[in-house]
């Protein structure tokens, strides 16, 4: 089973380029982020007709997030448990039925800037709520995984330079401490347990040259349970995709499992 997150930055503005990627990645499952879009007005017959069974939790103009998917799923869930004032499409739960049946959890966690303020603290508390669903989720003993646009860079050398990023919510210590925690709780973080070292971003911005000078972060990730752990064969970053026409300032992750 191959699963892939991307942060697609509005499905308008990459309806062509979508479609193709999907057509040469061979995704069974695709976790979509920012899809900028209400659930009635994303395009899902483009991907119905390449087999893809489409679920959305969709807002206008901002947030959404969506699961594309080849196999079954079920017990389809949106929404982070634990703030029923909380309205952001940000979380999106289904079982995809392969082989093994797996638990995704599609994600688009908050960015928190500026800092310090309001969006900070929601940030930190969506943070804890989601460690708490982790935590629910891992007493099943059952293979999940929890992926897409963390908005959280772990570690310096996952960024070019990690020095711009140092009073960024992305990388403040509050952040990376509330992300440790999450993987304190047996998680795997599917690209480090195959790949080490810097030079590997899944972002690039849109401005001052970033992509050609390759000043990236990496910020789209795969946690995965310790039983999905056992059954990752690979994880991979889709990086040639930012070199596209019209692409979004993400590219696709993708993991390989035994399912």
């Amino acid at each position: 089973m191959k699963v892939a997150t991307f942060n697609i930055n509005g499905i308008k503005a990459r309806i062509n380029a979508l479609p193709d990627w999907l057509d040469e990645a061979g995704a069974d499952v695709v976790l979509l982020q920012e899809i900028k879009s209400v659930d009635e007005a994303f395009p899902r017959e483009i991907f119905e007709d390449r087999g893809y069974t489409v679920e959305t939790h969709g807002q206008k103009g901002f947030n959404g997030v969506a699961i594309l998917s080849k196999l079954p799923l079920e017990d389809v869930t949106r929404g982070l448990p634990g703030d029923e004032s909380d309205d952001q499409a940000r979380w999106i739960e289904a079982t995809v039925i392969g082989d093994t049946a797996i638990r995704v959890c599609g994600l688009y966690l908050p960015n928190g800037n500026p800092v310090p303020g309001p969006k900070y603290d929601y940030k930190l508390a969506w943070m804890e709520r989601m460690q708490t669903r982790a935590t629910a989720l891992l007493a099943l003993e059952e293979p999940f995984l929890m992926a897409g646009d963390y908005n959280v860079i772990p570690q310096d050398e996952d960024a070019k330079r990690p020095e711009v990023w140092q009073e960024d919510a992305l990388a403040l210590p509050q952040t990376r401490a509330a992300f440790r925690r999450l993987l304190n709780l047996g998680f795997t973080e599917a690209f480090r347990a195959q790949t080490h070292g810097p030079g590997h971003y899944s972002f690039w911005d849109y401005q001052a040259g970033a992509w050609n000078r390759d000043d990236g972060i990496r910020i789209d990730h795969f946690l995965l349970s310790p039983q999905c752990a056992d059954l990752l064969e690979d994880c991979q970053i889709d990086r040639d995709v930012r070199a596209r026409e019209k692409p979004s300032d993400h590219v696709p992750v993708w993991v390989k499992l035994r399912a």
